[in-house]
């Protein structure tokens, strides 16, 4: 490729990893941001008072305010969770709670997910050839299955083995991916990560994983990591 020459997914290196699992991120990773920053979180925002308000009673309900004020150190869980949202704060009450607002609207019809569609092409693939897939995202365990039960290309729940949310660490700490390998029963050299956020590719490649970035959309280019656009140019195997 001659100097200057924008990379392509035609010029792209075809990206070959060895792996016996491959963990993926969501946002910007299979799915667009702009899905998230567009359609998921305004409807969250714009329903999260009245969600709470009409749901008190529900032990569900009154465990996440609990959290949020021990979290947030005040007495006003709603305030706190409108200011993390306004923030992007990944706390995980918050979290929560999206993802109960979320299901609403997704059962309603109101909501269906993008996905890209070379990035489901792969996971079929990799499914297909006995390749366990994971995913790992900040948004709650119960968001990530509505998100794929209801993706615009049908039920895609049955191509994962396991969802991990921050339940088990933030995302850019190395521990997180030492203890999804560790309940995947997988060693962490043996997982492939794809995700566009740097950060986290850190973290991961810090306990080990082999780390994938995928540069879609809006997401710069980054020198210190395989990168991919299409999937077309990866290609796992054990």
């Amino acid at each position: 490729m001659s100097e200057g020459q924008p990379v392509t997914p035609e010029t792209q290196a075809l990206v070959r990893i060895t792996a016996d699992a491959v963990l993926l991120d969501i946002e910007g990773t299979i799915s667009p941001i702009s899905f998230v920053r567009d359609t998921l979180f305004p409807y969250s925002r714009d329903r999260l008072e009245g969600f709470v308000s009409d749901n008190l009673t529900s032990p569900i309900v009154q465990d996440i305010l609990a959290q949020a004020k021990a979290l947030a150190g005040v007495s006003d869980a709603v305030s706190a969770l409108l200011d993390w949202q306004a923030r992007d704060v990944k706390a995980p009450p918050l979290k929560k709670l999206q993802g109960l607002i979320w299901e609403s609207g997704y059962r309603s019809g109101a909501l269906r997910s993008p996905i890209f569609s070379d990035a489901l092409s792969a996971v079929k693939q990799w499914k297909s050839e006995g390749l366990p897939l994971y995913i790992y995202s900040s948004g709650s365990v119960q968001a990530q299955r509505l998100f794929f039960e209801f993706s615009d290309a049908g039920d895609l729940r049955p191509l994962f083995s396991q969802y991990f949310d921050t339940d088990v660490g933030p995302k850019t700490e190395p521990t997180s991916y030492l203890r999804i390998a560790e309940l995947i029963s997988t060693r962490p050299a043996r997982i492939a990560y794809f995700s566009d956020n740097p950060k986290e590719l850190e973290a991961a490649r810090a306990a080990d994983l082999q780390a994938v970035h995928v540069v879609k959309d809006e997401t710069p280019h980054h020198p210190d990591f395989p990168e991919i656009s299409d999937y077309c140019r990866v290609a796992v195997r054990r």
